[in-house]
């Protein structure tokens, strides 16, 4: 859990935002839509992390007073947890160890990409164009987001990696598309991260940063969640990325 997180029911309208809880069956997740009800311009869809759901970020997505933006929260399903002994809990894909070249779900990892730019095609057709669209993750989430916005096919408007790593990394060079070289990456981790270590996450940095992308590199004193600082960075790279 963030350590922004405040409880929420679906369906409670706080300032003018809405907090629905929908079932899309395209892609079989459940999500929070955070919605404004005038003058949407922008989306952004944001990942949880392990064992979480879209709730965890619901209090931090009001905290940045977006009034443009789309903010949609999908819930990851439930699946067994190998590096919890197998515990079933939400998860966007296995993870066998936190060891930085450990074995990784490479099939789970890709399904969970399809289902991403599935929620990224709805909010086309809803009218935004791609290059209004930025995908957010926190740790397991954020590897989503980074992992699926470089091998996406349209530009999209940036990607916020919070507290996380690059997955697949050996596959990049390889998959990645020219739509999104340039794309703005934000990342952000704590010093004393004792789940995903500052330096699994400095090497995806000096990874990508061979691979020709520009980041936008943020360091915090904080273990493994959110600093109040952050929150401030995020609002001003959205703002940057997605005017009004």
């Amino acid at each position: 859990m963030v350590i922004l997180q405040l409880a929420l029911a679906f369906g409670e309208k706080f300032n003018n935002v809405i907090f629905a809880k929908k079932l899309d069956h395209n892609f079989m997740l459940a999500k929070l839509k955070v919605d404004n009800a005038n003058g949407v311009t922008a989306c952004v869809i944001w990942l949880h992390g392990l064992g979480a759901d879209g709730n965890d970020f619901a209090t931090l997505v009001q905290a940045l007073n977006l009034q443009h933006i789309r903010f949609i929260l999908p819930h990851a399903p439930y699946q067994k947890v190998t590096l919890n002994n197998g515990y079933e809990m939400r998860a966007w894909y296995d993870i066998y160890s936190l060891d930085r070249d450990s074995q990784q779900d490479d099939a789970g990892i890709r399904k969970t990409q399809t289902s991403i730019e599935a929620l990224i095609q709805q909010q086309i057709d809803a009218g935004i164009p791609p290059n209004r669209i930025a995908l957010a993750g926190f740790s397991q989430g954020g590897a989503i987001a980074l992992h699926t916005a470089l091998r996406y096919p349209q530009r999209l408007a940036g990607v916020l990696a919070l507290s996380t790593y690059l997955p697949l990394k050996n596959t990049l060079a390889a998959e990645k598309h020219g739509a999104n070289q340039n794309t703005p990456i934000f990342i952000a981790h704590g010093s004393f991260d004792e789940v995903i270590s500052i330096d699994t996450c400095l090497a995806s940095r000096q990874l990508l940063t061979e691979q020709g992308y520009t980041v936008d590199w943020h360091e915090y004193a904080m273990a493994h969640a959110v600093h109040p600082d952050e929150v401030d960075d995020i609002r001003q790279f959205l703002l940057r990325i997605l005017p009004n």
